[in-house]
């Protein structure tokens, strides 16, 4: 059992899709998942309506403080994996939840706004390790990249975390038409097969390498993949 929160206090760096792909590539190879849905923007509670949610995929609303602490305790008891999308904003709901999490992914575009933000959500996760007594794993993801052209922003905010120490996700998650439609189609990104979607393979192939990364930095102590080899 692992309990996942993603996080950040800057809205449109994609929470919900970094949530929603890792829970349904997940499902998709069998394991039991619920997703926490305590964004008030509510994206993936809208996308558990459209057809093609895994049997095996369960979404949850929570707003309140009290109740996702219950919801988080009572979903780690049901299910292989409990995903967390947090709301935009530093608050108690964030709090609790990375208290009680195994690992927590903090999302962010590669721009100084971002950065600054994504600084902001790891200074949390430290207070709340000192208020736990114990670590809380954590790394930066960047999100909404292109797998063709790195711009020299992300590659001085990408030096700068990695000369704090800071742990970065060597998998990016791309900007793809794929990510978006599954929002509006409903389903996993192996379900837009049929609509004509383009590049779902590769898409796919994305979301396999971000949720393998994930696996193996909550199984090896958040290591690279490369260090571990």
């Amino acid at each position: 059992m692992a309990i996942i929160s993603i996080c950040s206090p800057k809205g449109g760096v994609g929470k919900t899709t970094a949530a929603t792909l890792i829970a349904t590539t997940l499902a998709e190879r069998g394991a039991g998942v619920i997703v926490i849905d305590a964004d008030p923007n509510k994206s993936v509670v809208d996308w558990a309506r459209l057809p093609g949610v895994p049997a095996n995929l369960k979404v949850l609303e929570s707003t309140d403080e009290n109740e996702i602490v219950r919801m988080i305790d009572a979903s780690a008891a049901e299910a292989d994996f409990v995903i967390v999308d947090l709301e935009g904003r530093a608050s108690p709901i964030v709090g609790h939840a990375i208290a009680m999490s195994n690992f927590v992914i903090v999302p962010a575009r590669g721009s100084n706004l971002d950065a600054k933000q994504a600084a902001r959500q790891m200074a949390m996760i430290k207070t709340q390790e000192r208020l736990t007594g114990r670590a809380i794993p954590f790394a930066v993801l960047f999100t909404c990249t292109n797998p063709a052209l790195q711009p020299k922003t992300q590659r001085f905010i990408e030096a700068s975390f990695a000369e704090a120490g800071v742990p970065i996700f060597s998998t990016q998650l791309f900007d793809r038409e794929a990510f978006r439609a599954v929002f509006s189609f409903g389903g996993t990104l192996s379900g837009l097969k049929a609509r004509r979607v383009s590049n779902v393979q590769s898409a796919i192939a994305n979301a396999r390498a971000l949720t393998d990364e994930l696996l193996h930095r909550i199984k090896n102590g958040n290591r690279p993949v490369e260090e571990a080899a």
